[in-house]
């Protein structure tokens, strides 16, 4: 079941500040605060999915292609449209944790990632 008060969706609401990157009517995206890179950006759709799976199997097409809109607008907003990698975790029994159940995926480039021990934590 939906955590309607994850922080996800508190930034979503606005109830928690971020520094936002790009936002439409079905997501938003905004830099990590514990970033692994130089470029850490995090793209959320608006609606209340738990993970991927949820979301593709929920979400409607407007909200889907919404959603896959504002991936590529924030890649382009922060200059790695052409190299970057592009990240979702699901659940906690992989090696890198979904730590906020909201959907969610890791926009990462730039010149210097963590190790993968401090990634994983």
């Amino acid at each position: 079941m939906y955590n309607n008060d994850n922080v996800f969706a508190k930034i979503i609401r606005g109830e928690i500040p971020s520094r936002r990157v790009c936002e439409n009517d079905f997501a938003l995206s905004f830099y990590d605060n514990d970033p692994v890179s130089d470029v850490h950006v995090l793209v959320v759709p608006k609606g209340p999915y738990q993970n991927l799976f949820d979301f593709t199997t929920h979400a409607s097409r407007d909200e889907q292609d919404g959603f896959w809109k504002c991936v590529h607008d924030t890649a382009a907003a922060v200059g790695c449209v052409d190299a970057c990698n592009i990240m979702a975790n699901v659940g906690d029994g992989t090696f890198f944790v979904q730590t906020v159940p909201h959907f969610h995926l890791h926009i990462i480039a730039g010149k210097k990632l963590k190790e993968l021990s401090e990634i994983a934590k």
